[in-house]
Order: structure tokens, then C-alpha cells, then sequence
């Protein structure tokens, strides 16, 4: 991530910043060693097979998590804090899908050096995976 330094003066309503990645094998495999979350449906094809998706499927928190990254190129390094996180998990993210996650800034408050954004991730298709809204302090 590349390092920016950003004043609480220089951020303004409709800034955007958005992240990429492709979910692989790999991505699935660490994260359920992170997390802990071993659930079949992300980590044995055989049990996916027999679900309503029909294969595995990655981990929601794991699609989740590339907020963390738009919302911390947001504030720029040294940054702040994330301090809040709203997610509703709208469709499955298979191995191979690209996802981009997306934060938008909708509101400042200046007495609080807090901006809130409206976060979201697709799939490669514009298919919305995961919406919700951010709260990020600045330093």
C-alpha cells in the first residue's frame, strides 16, 4: 500500500478509493487458518458440492476484509483508526472471482475528525457481494 499522508482539511465528499484482488485457493486456505472458520462449505468440494451453491465458497469475512484496505488508503498513512463497520453479505464469491472493493466518502464530521463512508465490494460481473458503511477516526 503506498504511503500518503493526508490532512483531515484535504478530504472532501465523493472522494473515492477502490482495491482489487482474485480470490484464490490460497486466500480460502489462509484465511480459515486465521480465522479459525474450517466450515466444509469453504474448504471441502465434496460437502459444497451438495449445497445450493454447488461448490466451495469463500469465506464472507474474507470478501469483507478488503474494505480494510480501501478504507486505510483512505485515510492515507499514518492515518487513524477504523472505528466502525456495518456489512450485509448480499452474494456467494467463488474461487477465481475478482472482487473490487470500493469506499466512498458521503459525510465529515469535523468536531469528531471523523468520515463516513459508504463501503461496497463486487464481483468481476458488477455484482454486489457485500455493502455496508464505514466509520474511519483521522489523526
Amino acid at each position: 500500500m503506498p504511503s500518503r499522508f493526508r490532512e483531515f482539511s484535504s478530504f472532501s465528499v465523493g472522494d473515492v478509493e477502490t482495491f482489487s484482488k482474485t480470490i484464490g485457493e490460497a486466500d480460502i486456505v489462509l484465511f480459515a487458518g486465521v480465522s479459525g472458520d474450517t466450515y466444509p462449505l469453504h474448504l471441502d468440494a465434496e460437502y459444497a458440492k451438495t449445497t445450493r451453491f454447488g461448490q466451495r465458497v469463500a469465506h464472507g469475512m474474507l470478501s469483507a476484509s478488503l474494505l480494510s484496505t480501501v478504507n486505510a488508503l483512505m485515510l492515507g498513512t499514518p492515518g487513524g483508526l477504523y472505528v466502525e463497520q456495518t456489512l450485509q453479505f448480499r452474494r456467494p464469491v467463488f474461487i477465481g472471482d475478482t472482487l473490487t472493493a470500493r469506499s466512498e466518502l458521503v459525510a465529515l464530521d469535523p468536531a469528531k475528525r471523523r468520515l463516513h463512508c459508504k463501503t461496497t465490494v463486487v464481483n468481476q460481473h458488477g455484482k454486489l457481494v457485500v455493502d455496508g458503511t464505514a466509520v474511519l477516526q483521522k489523526d
